[in-house]
């Protein structure tokens, strides 16, 4: 795990003040769920013979004898949510939300056993739109960003009875070919033969080549809805890549499944993904309802942002400078009420004394523009002295009585 500190919480806030503002254009309202649920929940939800419950998960007994855990990932919360608070009955549902999220896996670079997540979900939409429209979402949250080279793979899983017909077929061809594959393979074998489909062993790639495809397992339904879905993408101008071995890690997934990848983030190159669960609802307790969602990994956006545009630091417009007792005392309250009356002013204001020089050394490190200056001389003739610290300005005398008309000013020139 790990701590966020000062100085990028400018990126943590650029981005998740963006994907606020672009999911609330689409109607989203957001939603917020614990961090710990019965362990039962993800069981069902993500299957209990996938790697996640199996070994990533932080459970747990409590003093009751209760199996709890850390969330891994938020949809199954948010569906015990909707379906606890009865929010379904005004389908489609649009809500949003975003945490942390909890995984033992080996800790690596953008990947730690501590993660934030922003993920969307709908209820109640059965069609190849709302996919579609989840993916212009996306495109427009990454040129939000200033974000670049963010390629689109998709893929149809179809239904539960189609991916039994296509496990069965590729269990029998990875059998036969079980001297070939890796230990990892090997391992998912019996359990979930489609996880071996996103192996990243060269060598196992390589027998996947002449590996049976889902796409030929898929009915009617099944391909009209992809084929609905791809076409809306092509309306909207979103580029995509059909990768017919695209599966996602839990069991819940059906109909369209996608990933956003960069190739800037070496092997965590995957900052989105999600796709349909239409029988997600219905295995948590609730009767047959359509579903489809998408998370995004907070912590590789924003190694992407270091990358490509980091946003600027937010710093002080003005740090105060202040040198006399008096002159302390009267600029503190000259702060105050310049925050009161002008929205959006940043002051930091010289604490613990010093010299003119060392105060000035601090303004410097704030990053401020501008210092305001307030010794006892200013005090008596009802004025501050602005300096302008990162041009060739230089410094001006402003009365006190038009000290807020000229901040107001200086935020609409900056603006």
């Amino acid at each position: 795990m790990h701590d966020v500190l000062p100085s990028d919480m400018h990126l943590w806030h650029f981005l998740e003040d963006t994907v606020r503002d672009v999911l609330s254009t689409y109607g989203y309202r957001e939603i917020r769920i614990p961090v710990l649920e019965k362990t039962e929940l993800f069981a069902r939800a993500i299957g209990d013979a996938t790697d996640v419950v199996e070994k990533e998960m932080s459970t747990f007994e409590d003093r009751n004898g209760d199996l709890l855990s850390l969330r891994p990932e938020g949809t199954a919360g948010v569906v015990r949510a909707v379906l606890q608070n009865g929010l379904l009955y005004a389908a489609p549902v649009r809500l949003w939300y975003m945490g942390p999220m909890f995984r033992r896996e080996r800790p690596q670079k953008g990947r730690t056993r501590q993660f934030h997540q922003v993920g969307a979900e709908v209820f109640g939409a059965a069609g190849p739109d709302i996919d579609a429209e989840l993916l212009v979402m996306c495109q427009r949250i990454w040129q939000k960003l200033g974000l670049e080279g963010i390629r689109l793979e998709v893929n149809s899983l179809g239904t539960s009875r189609e991916r039994a017909a296509y496990r069965e077929s590729l269990h029998r061809f990875l059998s036969d070919n079980r001297d070939r594959l890796d230990a990892d393979s090997i391992n998912r074998l019996d359990r979930n033969p489609l996880r071996i489909l996103d192996s990243k062993n060269p060598g196992v790639q390589e027998l996947l080549r002449d590996a049976p495809v889902l796409n030929d397992y898929l009915g009617e339904e099944s391909l009209g809805h992809f084929e609905g879905f791809r076409s809306l993408l092509d309306g909207f101008g979103v580029a995509y890549q059909v990768n017919p071995r695209l599966v996602r890690g839990l069991d819940y997934y059906s109909h369209t499944v996608f990933e956003w990848i960069t190739s800037e983030l070496g092997a965590q190159g995957t900052v989105c993904a999600g796709g349909r669960y239409d029988g997600l609802v219905e295995i948590q307790g609730g009767r047959p309802w359509p579903g489809v969602g998408f998370a995004m990994g907070q912590e590789r956006l924003i190694e992407l942002m270091r990358h490509q545009a980091e946003p600027p630091g937010e710093v002080p417009h003005v740090y105060l400078v202040m040198a006399g007792e008096e002159a302390t005392a009267g600029g503190l309250q000259l702060a105050e009420q310049l925050r009161r009356q002008v929205a959006g002013l940043r002051i930091q204001s010289n604490l613990g004394g010093g010299s003119f020089k060392s105060q000035f050394k601090r303004a410097d490190r704030s990053g401020a523009p501008l210092a305001v200056i307030l010794g006892e001389d200013e005090l008596r003739e009802g004025q501050v002295t602005v300096k302008h610290l990162r041009d060739q300005t230089g410094q001006e005398k402003i009365n006190l009585d038009v000290l807020e008309s000229w901040f107001k000013n200086y935020l609409r020139m900056l603006n």
